[in-house]
C-alpha cells in the first residue's frame, strides 16, 4: 500500500468516476483501474462498488478513506514542515447550516489569503451533510446549533460520526421577515400572531427529522409551511409571500441585503425552551488547522462587533 494509491483512491471517491479522477490525476484510466485493483487485494475488500453511472464507496470503502484522508493530511503536513512544499495549496473546508454570518467569516477569511495558493470552499447545506461531511474529513469544520429539543438527539449522533461539539454564542429566538411585513414594526411577535402567514423551513430531505429542522420550535403547530433549500429562495419568499422563519436574529445585510429584519420572538406564547446554543464541529481525534483556527476566530470577531451594535 502506498501514498499514491490512497491519493488515487481519494481521488476517485471526490470525483464519483474512475475516468474523471483520471483526468484529474493525469494518469490513464487503465493504470488508475489497475491500481485500485491491487489496492483492494491488498486491503482484502472492495473500496468502490462499480456502476455504469460511476463509483460509490462500500461501507468498508468509507471507513477505509477515512483513514485514507487523515494519512494523506498528515503527510502533506510533514512535508510543510519541511519546507517542502512550499508551492504546496493551502486547502480548507467548511459545511454550515444557513447562517449568513459563517459565510460573513469565510468571507473575511479568504480575503487573508488573496495573495496565496489556496483551495477553499463552502458549503451552506442540510443538517445531516453537515455532520457527515466533518465525519468523512470532505471539510475540517461545520457549524451548526443545538436547543433543548435537539441536544440529546444530535449529540449522541455526533459522538456515534467521532465529532464534538464547541459552544460559540447562546441566542434567543427572533422572526426573521422583510421589512415591508405587516408585522415589521412590532417591538415582539407572538406565536399567535404568525399564525396568518407562511412558515418558511430549510429542506432537510427524504430521510428529515425534527432534530435536523435549523428552526427552532420545529414541533410546533404551523398552518401553512413552505420548504426551500437556498437561503436565496427563503429571502425571495419572504417578500413574495409575506412568509417569515425563527431564527437566531444574527443577520448580515452586506450579505442578505438591507430589506431584511429581526424581531423579538415573544418566548411567553409557546410553552417550550427555544434558546439556540450555536458552535462548530470537528473529528474527535483532531484539533484545529491554523487556517481553522483563524476561521473561528473570524466568526467570533464578527459575533462579538454585533453584539456591540445591539448592546449600543
Amino acid at each position: 500500500m502506498t501514498l499514491q494509491q490512497l491519493n488515487y483512491a481519494i481521488t476517485i471517491a471526490e470525483a464519483g468516476s474512475i475516468n474523471k479522477a483520471a483526468e484529474v490525476l493525469y494518469v490513464s484510466q487503465p493504470s488508475l483501474t489497475g491500481s485500485m485493483q491491487e489496492l483492494e487485494k491488498e486491503t482484502g475488500f472492495a473500496i468502490f462498488r462499480r456502476s455504469g453511472r460511476g463509483v460509490t464507496l462500500t461501507p468498508e470503502g468509507a471507513d477505509f478513506l477515512l483513514y485514507a484522508r487523515q494519512v494523506s493530511n498528515q503527510f502533506q503536513e510533514l512535508q510543510d514542515y519541511l519546507g517542502k512544499s512550499k508551492n504546496r495549496k493551502k486547502k480548507f473546508s467548511v459545511s454550515t447550516q444557513h447562517y449568513s454570518f459563517a459565510v460573513k467569516a469565510f468571507v473575511e477569511l479568504v480575503k487573508e489569503y488573496d495573495t496565496s495558493r489556496y483551495e477553499f470552499a463552502i458549503m451552506e447545506t442540510k443538517t445531516k451533510d453537515v455532520i457527515s461531511d466533518v465525519a468523512n474529513m470532505k471539510s475540517e469544520i461545520g457549524i451548526l446549533y443545538l436547543s433543548d429539543f435537539n441536544r440529546s438527539a444530535l449529540m449522541k449522533l455526533l459522538k456515534n460520526a467521532g465529532l464534538k461539539f464547541f459552544h460559540i454564542i447562546d441566542c434567543r429566538p427572533y422572526v426573521y421577515l422583510w421589512s415591508g411585513h405587516p408585522l415589521a414594526k412590532k417591538s415582539s411577535i407572538s406565536f399567535e400572531e404568525l399564525t396568518d402567514y407562511p412558515c418558511l423551513s430549510f429542506d432537510q430531505g427524504d430521510t428529515a427529522s425534527f432534530y435536523y429542522a435549523e428552526e427552532i420550535l420545529g414541533t410546533e403547530d404551523y398552518i401553512r409551511t413552505i420548504k426551500a433549500n437556498d437561503r436565496a429562495t427563503m429571502l425571495n419568499l419572504m417578500i413574495g409571500l409575506n412568509g417569515y422563519t425563527l431564527c437566531s436574529g444574527i443577520i448580515c445585510e452586506e450579505l442578505n441585503g438591507s430589506d431584511y429584519l429581526a424581531v423579538p420572538f415573544d418566548m411567553d406564547s409557546v410553552e417550550a425552551d427555544s434558546n439556540m446554543e450555536i458552535g462548530y464541529i470537528i473529528r474527535s481525534n483532531t484539533v484545529l488547522s491554523s487556517i481553522g483556527e483563524l476561521y473561528i476566530k473570524k466568526i467570533k470577531e464578527y459575533l462579538g462587533e454585533i453584539k456591540k451594535e445591539v448592546s449600543s
